[in-house]
């Protein structure tokens, strides 16, 4: 071998053992383990890069993961005089043969123990030379038959005792993520529907009594479609562009693969599984599968899976429903109680049958009106509700509406995700609360049910419905409820005062009944503060001022 190269390579593979060492110390100390990992370490990158002002004075990096784009997190080495020796010859016939043998072998032995490498590894190899636009780079992938063979077995194993098993077995919760990647690995599974889709929804059945376990599942396959997507299928026949390479660009048909029609229509199914919880990923990549040629995705994207009513006309509406881009269109031919009553019908009736709630609505209507809540968005789906409301003998049908709809995470697509986003059922809920008291018991669902931390929407209610209702001993229930369904940054409300006895004693029975942190909220939003309340109290009179002061007492 060159010498240079050779003194490279014993540079460079000091390094690398001297990292592996630490990381074997590290990855030992490890608990849990899943069964399904084969190994940890499935890549590694050897990289010169140029000095910025003298290019011999660049540094060796070293990257024991695959890194993002976007990131730096090489291990970083100064090299020795030998490097300005080196040539392109040397580096392709010499130095990275003699790199590969030296990881085979190490790759290959138990030198760190059976769990460190996976069954495959990539060696990645990149020399910048002095010119800015020239750099050398090459790449190997090594492969343990024996490892892929032993992890086959333990994933056959595992779907037979696990995942098809009946219940009460179940798989460890580390497993998860390992099963959902081997799932979408071509080397472990057969890349087709037929046989991926029945061991999804058997987990997913399995989980379903246990939300946590069961959302975790659902973002754990979501995820392993998505890089099954875009690390094996899109690279293949699109470039990446745009801002953090979120877009795809059609190859030259000369530089893309020849299609793979089952590889296709796997693509089309992920995207499909994606939606549910992506729907903006799932009509992307349904429109790069169009580019491609698929006319089952122009379908899907022209007319909805199939499984819904897609179509409905009448003299008094007009309405079109697309499950996959999760939207329904309304049309208002004729401004009156019966053409809301019928679109009500339609929406209501999709959602019976499993339409996706977090759907957006798109509205034409000659009428704009919308709920007195600054907050809300001026959206199609707000405007839709806010004239329905109109129309009190739609009420019911509004509270049925809602229950049907309202469903804690998820969120009406009539915004991009921003504070705006509300849970379904918001607008219908709102409307009713502020234009009737007989729906006061569904406000104080949607108020149990919304996602506080994440929505904020709901805030500014409380002023909303006071100016509707007042505030009364009879309606402190709902009003409690209110305040307590705010975000974790809702202010105190403005138009809000405890001033008769009546309402202070409403108030304490109310705060009777509920936690200590909830009292606090109640107390923060109506006076301000524990300070403000006091300062309230010493201002009173009696009856009041005791019932003030026991609201104190309540705070301990």
């Amino acid at each position: 071998m060159n010498q240079a190269a050779e003194a490279f390579l014993n540079d460079i593979w000091s390094h690398i053992t001297a990292i592996y060492d630490k990381e074997s110390q590290r990855i030992s100390e490890f608990k849990d383990r899943s069964r399904l990992q084969a190994g940890v370490y499935d890549y590694l990158r050897v990289a010169w890069r140029k000095g910025k002002f003298n290019w011999a004075q660049g540094k060796i990096h070293i990257d024991i993961y695959e890194p993002f784009s976007w990131s730096d997190s090489s291990y970083k080495f100064e090299a020795g005089t030998y490097i300005v020796e080196l040539t392109d010859e040397i580096l392709i016939h010499d130095f990275f043969p003699a790199l590969c043998d030296r990881m085979d072998k190490l790759f290959q032995s138990d030198d760190y123990g059976p769990n460190f490498f996976d069954y495959r590894f990539e060696i990645v190899f990149e020399f910048e030379w002095e010119q800015s636009k020239l750099y050398h780079s090459q790449s190997q992938c090594l492969l343990n038959e024996e490892k892929l063979q032993g992890l086959k077995q333990t994933l056959d194993i595992f779907i037979d005792t696990k995942i098809l098993s009946e219940l009460p077995v179940l798989p460890k919760e580390n497993d998860g993520s390992f099963f959902a990647r081997h799932l979408m690995n071509p080397d472990l599974m057969e890349q087709r529907q037929e046989v991926i889709e029945p061991l999804i929804r058997r987990l997913s059945d399995k989980l379903r009594p246990n939300r946590e376990r069961s959302d975790k599942w659902t973002y754990q396959y979501t995820s392993a479609f998505k890089n099954w997507a875009e690390e094996r299928f899109l690279d293949q026949y699109f470039d990446r562009s745009g801002n953090f390479g979120l877009d795809w660009v059609l190859k030259n048909e000369t530089e893309r693969n020849e299609l793979n029609v089952q590889e296709l229509d796997f693509f089309i199914y992920a995207a499909l599984q994606i939606g549910p919880k992506e729907p903006d990923i799932r009509e992307k990549y349904l429109k790069l599968a169009v580019e491609l040629g698929s006319k089952q995705a122009a379908n899907y994207l022209k007319q909805g899976s199939g499984l819904f009513e897609s179509v409905y006309n009448s003299n008094l509406i007009q309405g079109k429903a697309n499950d996959i881009i999760q939207t329904i269109e309304i049309r208002i031919v004729s401004e009156e109680e019966a053409a809301y009553r019928e679109a009500l019908d339609f929406i209501s009736n999709l959602l019976r049958q499993g339409f996706p709630k977090g759907y957006n609505l798109k509205l034409k209507s000659k009428e704009k009106h919308y709920l007195p809540l600054k907050e809300l968005a001026k959206s199609g789906h707000h405007r839709f509700f806010a004239n329905a409301v109109r129309y009190p003998a739609l009420f019911p049908q509004l509270a049925a509406y809602a229950e049907l709809a309202m469903e804690e995470f998820a969120w009406y697509q009539d915004v991009e995700p921003s504070e705006k986003s509300v849970m379904p059922g918001t607008y219908a809920v709102f409307g009713l609360g502020l234009y009737s008291d007989a729906y006061f018991p569904l406000v104080q669902r949607y108020m149990e049910l919304v996602d506080e931390e994440h929505q904020s929407a709901q805030d500014r209610y409380a002023e909303a419905f006071i100016e509707a209702h007042g505030v009364t001993a009879e309606h402190m229930p709902v009003l409690v409820s209110i305040l307590l369904g705010g975000n974790q940054s809702a202010k105190p409300v403005k138009n809000i005062a405890i001033d008769t006895p009546e309402l202070g004693d409403a108030l304490i029975r109310e705060l009777e009944t509920i936690e200590d942190y909830e009292r606090e909220v109640v107390i923060y939003r109506i006076f301000g503060s524990n300070k403000k309340l006091a300062q309230a109290a010493k201002k009173e009179s009696s009856p009041l001022k005791e019932q003030l002061d026991q609201l104190l007492e309540l705070l301990g």
